[in-house]
C-alpha cells in the first residue's frame, strides 16, 4: 500500500535540523505542499545535492545527504547528483575558520571521474541523474555574475559565523569566497529544483538558492539540512584534509578498524546518520548500553559491522570483524598477508612507496617521523634506515601489513 503524504513527510523530515524551530516549521509546510502537488499532478519532485570533488574519494560524511536522496528516490522522486566541478574551484568555507586551499581544474576533473560510481553504492543508478555544475556555471558572463551579486550585501555574508570570526580576528576573507554561495545558489536555478539537501552549515547557501530562484521567476526550493557527521576523532566534522575520515571505497578491514577507533560518545552520531537502523533499533541499543547489558565495545562492533555491510556486504563484514579480532584483540597477524619481494638492501622510504604502503616518498617520511612505521613490531624513526633482505613484517599504522620475502629488490630512486 502506498504511503500517505503525512507518512512520506515524516520519513523525509526525519533528522532535519535548522537551529531554528520556525525555519523547520516553514520548510516542513512547504515540503508537505510540494508532496501534495506531486501526488495530484504525477510530476515527481526534482531533488538534488551537490558534492565538490575536492578529494578523490567520498567518505561517510557525504553519505548522510545521499541516504536522504535515496529516500526521495524510493518515494518516486527525481534525484539529481550534482558534482561541483566549478564550485570546487572556489572551495566552500561554510564550515571552516579559514579559506580552503584552491584546487586546480586538473585535480577537480580527476576526482570527479570517480564520484558518480562511488555514489551508486547508496543511490539507485537507474533513477539518478548525474550533472556537473561546470556545464552551466562556465557559461555565466562577468555581467551575469555582477547581476547575481547585486542582490546581496557584504553584511549578509559577514554575519555568517565563520566569516564573522575571521573578520573579528583580522584574518583575511578573500573576495572569491563570497562567490561560492552565489554559484551554489545558481545551481538551483539551472536545475529548477524543488528541494535541495545540504549539511546544517549549508543553510545560508541553500537560502541564496531560494532567493535567486525567485528572482528568475521560479518557485523557491525547499531547503532540507541535515546534521554533520563527526570524524573518527569524535569532535570535528569528518574531512579528508583533517585525516579523520572513513572512505566508502576503503577496504572492509580498514573501515571496520576506523569505526572501532571512534570515541564512545560519538557513536550516537553514527547510529543516527550513517546506519540503516530504525529509530526503535537505535533506542534499543542505546538503552541496552546504558543499562550495562551491552558493553560499548560490543556496540561499536555492531556499528562497524553494519557500516562495512552497507558498502561491501555481509561476507566482507564478517571477514573484517574476524580480522579485527585477530590483529587487534588477539595481537596476532592476519593469516594471509600480502607479500613483497626483497633480496637486496632497500632504503625504508623507497620500500614503503614500492610496497604500496605510502602514496609518495614525502608521505613515507611523514609516517616514519610520526612513529607510524614498524619493522618486526619495532617502531622505526630513522629516515635513512636501509632494510636488509630476509623474511620480515613491515607495518604502517594499526591495520596495514606487508610480509617481505625473497625476490627482486625494488628500485630506489634518488631523493
Amino acid at each position: 500500500m502506498p504511503l500517505s503524504i503525512d507518512e512520506q513527510l515524516e520519513i523525509l523530515m526525519r533528522g532535519a535540523e535548522y537551529g531554528d524551530p520556525q525555519t523547520f516549521s516553514n520548510m516542513r509546510q512547504e515540503l508537505h505542499q510540494r508532496l501534495v502537488e506531486a501526488a495530484s499532478t504525477g510530476r515527481p519532485l526534482r531533488v538534488y545535492c551537490g558534492y565538490d570533488p575536492t578529494a578523490a574519494d567520498l567518505h561517510l560524511g557525504h553519505t548522510v545527504t545521499m541516504r536522504k536522496l535515496r529516500q526521495f528516490q524510493e518515494l518516486g522522486h527525481q534525484v539529481i547528483f550534482v558534482i561541483g566541478t566549478y564550485t570546487a574551484l572556489v572551495g566552500d568555507s561554510s564550515d571552516k575558520d579559514k579559506a580552503r586551499p584552491r584546487a586546480t581544474s586538473e585535480q577537480v576533473l580527476a576526482n570527479a571521474r570517480t564520484y558518480a560510481q562511488q555514489a551508486f553504492k547508496i543511490l539507485d543508478q537507474e533513477k539518478t541523474e548525474v550533472r556537473y555544475n561546470g556545464d552551466w556555471l562556465s557559461q555565466l558572463s562577468l555581467a551575469d555574475l555582477i547581476g547575481l551579486a547585486s542582490h546581496f550585501t557584504v553584511q549578509q555574508f559577514l554575519v555568517r559565523e565563520n566569516f564573522a570570526l575571521r573578520y573579528e580576528r583580522g584574518d583575511p576573507i578573500w573576495l572569491h569566497e563570497f562567490f561560492y554561495a552565489l554559484m551554489q545558489g545558481y545551481d538551483a536555478v539551472a536545475l529548477e529544483a524543488d528541494v535541495q539537501l545540504g549539511g546544517t552549515e549549508q543553510l545560508f547557501n541553500l537560502m541564496v538558492g531560494r532567493k535567486l530562484q525567485e528572482l528568475f521567476g521560479q518557485r523557491p526550493q525547499v531547503a532540507l539540512t541535515l546534521p554533520i557527521l563527526v570524524g573518527t576523532d569524535g569532535h570535528v566534522r569528518m574531512s579528508k584534509s583533517l585525516g579523520n575520515y572513513i572512505g566508502i571505497h576503503e577496504p572492509p578491514e580498514t573501515i571496520y578498524g576506523k569505526v572501532m577507533s571512534i570515541p564512545d560518545e560519538a557513536m550516537a552520531n553514527y547510529f543516527n546518520l550513517v546506519t540503516r537502523w530504525t529509530p526503535a533499533r537505535i533506542t534499543e541499543v542505546q538503552q541496552a548500553m546504558q543499562a550495562g547489558a551491552l558493553h560499548p565495545m560490543e556496540v561499536k562492533k555492531l556499528l562497524a559491522w553494519e557500516i562495512v555491510d552497507i558498502f561491501h556486504g555481509s561476507e566482507a563484514a564478517d571477514a573484517a570483524a574476524a580480522h579485527f579480532a585477530l590483529v587487534h584483540q588477539q595481537r596476532e597477524l592476519p593469516p594471509e598477508l600480502p607479500t613483497f619481494p626483497l633480496t637486496a638492501p632497500a632504503r625504508l622510504v623507497d620500500l614503503l612507496l614500492a610496497a604500496g604502503l605510502a602514496p609518495s616518498k614525502s608521505e613515507a617520511r611523514r609516517l616514519i617521523q610520526q612513529g607510524g612505521v614498524r619493522l618486526n613490531d619495532t617502531p622505526v624513526t630513522d629516515l635513512d634506515l636501509w632494510v636488509e633482505p630476509g623474511e620480515q613484517i613491515l607495518q604502517v599504522g594499526k591495520r596495514r601489513f606487508v610480509r617481505l620475502v625473497p625476490g627482486l629488490a625494488p628500485a630506489t630512486p634518488a631523493s
